[in-house]
């Protein structure tokens, strides 16, 4: 009798045993188990952090304009151009700006294609072929991307009639758009100015580029010592941001 109570409490010291060594076994598994998924999860979660941070930093980098180019001849559009030479902007300065902007696809493009387009565009080859004039203004801080730009943009209008292509600093066109005038018109009006002291913005913001020239030529004909100023000398194919110092586009009369 006394043996098989003996075995009975051995055995349920056993059982008992067995339990405790079988918890501390599923522990330790899950333990295995659990520190592999926890490092995964932390290490899919620092990566789509670092892709978040690289997709934020990718659109502010394409979407940030470091230069422009500004176009007048009546229509008057400007384009903005990122680090990349793209088109993220395109906007009219005046009604007929904005009926142009309507017409052109060239957002995202390469800026050289968009002034291609410009160029080919029918209501701008009609205004050319009128004997209109058209100006081009690159606008920007940097200096290395702007000359950049503006050397193939005289590429671009090598073989194309009155036009010409000048540079600006991005700080000059803030007095231009708070006149409420494109940069080129701006720029002339500046010129304008030295003729007529009293000539205001609006006088001439609904004016074509000729027309301005035009007004410029008549005003310096009424110079009382009959000279010329010298941003009447000729209109030039590239000119500095002050108007000055231009010259005849080749192959013109």
């Amino acid at each position: 009798m006394k043996d098989k109570i003996k075995e009975a409490f051995n055995q349920i010291q056993a059982e008992e045993t067995l339990k405790k060594n079988t918890k501390v076994f599923l522990a330790g598994q899950m333990q295995k188990h659990t520190k592999p998924i926890t490092r995964q999860l932390c290490m899919y979660a620092t990566a789509c952090a670092c892709l978040l941070l690289l997709l934020i930093g990718g659109c502010w980098l394409y979407f940030t304009p470091t230069s422009g180019i500004s176009i007048d001849i009546n229509p008057s559009i400007e384009l903005s151009v990122n680090r990349f030479g793209r088109i993220i902007s395109v906007d009219g300065i005046n009604a007929d700006g904005h009926a142009l902007s309507d017409t052109l696809n060239i957002k995202f493009k390469n800026y050289t294609d968009a002034i291609n387009q410009v160029l080919e565009n029918e209501k701008i080859a009609e205004l050319l072929a009128d004997d209109e004039i058209l100006e081009i203004t690159v606008m920007g801080s940097d200096e290395t991307q702007s000359a950049k730009i503006l050397s193939e943009i005289e590429q671009c209008t090598a073989e194309h009639k009155n036009t010409y292509c000048y540079f600006a600093s991005r700080e000059d066109t803030v007095a231009a758009h708070e006149a409420g005038l494109s940069f080129g018109k701006y720029r002339a009006f500046l010129e304008l100015k030295k003729l007529d002291p009293d000539i205001l913005p609006e006088s001439i913001r609904g004016m074509t580029m000729r027309e301005i020239r035009d007004l410029m030529e008549e005003l310096c004909g009424g110079n009382d010592d009959g000279t010329s100023s010298d941003s009447n000398k000729g209109y030039g194919h590239h000119g500095s941001h002050n108007g000055q110092g231009y010259r005849k586009k080749q192959g013109e009369e």
